[in-house]
């Protein structure tokens, strides 16, 4: 049995589930058990593997802690494809820890890079960088995990807008994916490649509407220019980043603004565009006073709020030019939309974790968008999933949850 065990794990490493299945399927030992969840995973069949790994688990019992680790750690992995992220990390940092100490180092790499990989859904950047850090440079690891490894990096760096990094991460993943001989991860390494080269926002300021790849959003937010960023709800004066997506009414007035600069906003667009009023009266005159006197005190040293004749005016200071970055797609629900499209199945919970939104606001917005048909659901009651299709010719890096600014 040992043997065929050994057959089994080398055909899963390579991605050959069913090779996997033809040596155990017909062994009830728990080893046999985890082979067997671990092929089923690889699948697609997340029920039945979690079944197996845990009545492989079972059968371990508690002296074989280095065994019982690895179940943990598969199904973990398999939480992360099913976008189960609402458990406790407990279990993961203990397995983690286990297989540490007994030396069991492959399996403890793959449990830091399951942890890293949940935080990056979830959007906690850096969290994934510190856990990420002990990798980089990635040590002598087996070309899957390194791959993986390296995927994790050119990820954080993407979402900084590091393309240089991001490009050099991106070589070293599709090198040792090759390597690995995994075709699923060599198809994930090439479809990140594509998205460097692929539009991620638009310029739509002063009557252009331009798309730009990464690289060119890079080199718009480091130009030095008081950009208004629409992908990520928020100003970047220079070197300094005002983050507003909390302060959707301020953000609404500073994009109205941007658009319209060299020139003002009337009052009367402000209004109607901030407040979504369209017969405004002298309370909404004044609330608008209000708010952009906020908005003036967010950028004290970096641009004025000049009131006109007939509105207001964006004057940024140091003579920057003013830009305005909108999203690849149009609505409110673009981040929602961008966490859809990687082609998995969230529940509202996981959806709600990684917008930092309730549940009852992510359920709202998935009716609203099922409704225009942009999502499907799957699955009934607490089983319930959603799905969306592809999004095709863009990519979707800017408009995920938490990404960070320009570093």
């Amino acid at each position: 049995m040992q043997a065929l065990a050994t057959a089994a794990a080398r055909a899963l490493a390579i991605g050959d589930a069913l090779g996997a299945l033809r040596l155990v399927a017909l062994h009830d030992d728990p080893t046999a058990l985890a082979l067997r969840g671990i092929a089923m995973a690889q699948l697609g069949e997340h029920g039945r593997a979690r079944e197996l790994l845990r009545r492989a688990a079972r059968g371990f019992g508690p002296r074989a802690a280095v065994a019982r680790a690895r179940c943990v750690v598969a199904e973990a992995e398999i939480a992360l494809a099913v976008r189960d992220l609402g458990g406790s990390t407990r279990p993961l940092l203990a397995a983690l820890a286990t297989l540490q100490a007994q030396g069991d180092l492959a399996n403890a790499l793959l449990a830091r890079l399951v942890a890293v990989r949940r935080a990056l859904l979830l959007g906690r950047l850096a969290e994934a960088a510190q856990a990420l850090a002990p990798l980089q440079p990635a040590p002598a690891m087996p070309a899957r995990l390194r791959a993986v490894a390296e995927l994790c990096a050119a990820e954080l760096d993407l979402r900084a807008l590091r393309t240089g990094p991001a490009r050099a991460a991106l070589a070293r993943a599709q090198a040792a994916a090759a390597q690995a001989g995994v075709p699923a991860l060599q198809a994930e390494v090439q479809a990140a490649r594509t998205a460097l080269e692929q539009p991620a926002a638009r310029r739509v300021d002063q009557g252009r509407d331009a798309p730009l790849a990464l690289d060119a959003v890079a080199s718009l937010l480091a130009s030095g220019a008081l950009v208004a960023d629409g992908c990520r709800r928020g100003l970047q004066c220079g070197p300094h980043w005002i983050a507003l997506a909390r302060r959707p009414v301020l953000f609404t007035l500073a994009h109205a603004l941007a658009q319209a600069w060299p020139g003002a906003a009337e009052r009367a667009a402000l209004i109607a565009t901030a407040f979504r009023i369209r017969q405004p009266d002298e309370t909404h005159r004044a609330r608008l006073r209000v708010e952009l006197g906020r908005l003036r005190a967010l950028l004290r040293g970096h641009a004025l709020v000049e009131a006109t004749a007939t509105g207001y005016a964006l004057r940024p200071a140091a003579g920057r030019a003013v830009a305005v970055l909108a999203p690849p797609i149009a609505g409110e629900q673009a981040a929602l939309l961008a966490l859809l499209s990687d082609g998995a199945a969230w529940s509202t919970s996981a959806l709600g974790l990684a917008l930092d939104a309730s549940q009852r606001t992510v359920q709202r917005a998935l009716v609203e968008l099922a409704a225009q048909g942009r999502v499907r659901a799957i699955g009934q009651a607490r089983a319930r999933r959603w799905l969306a299709p592809p999004l095709a010719g863009f990519t979707t890096v800017l408009l995920l949850p938490t990404a960070l600014p320009p570093g």
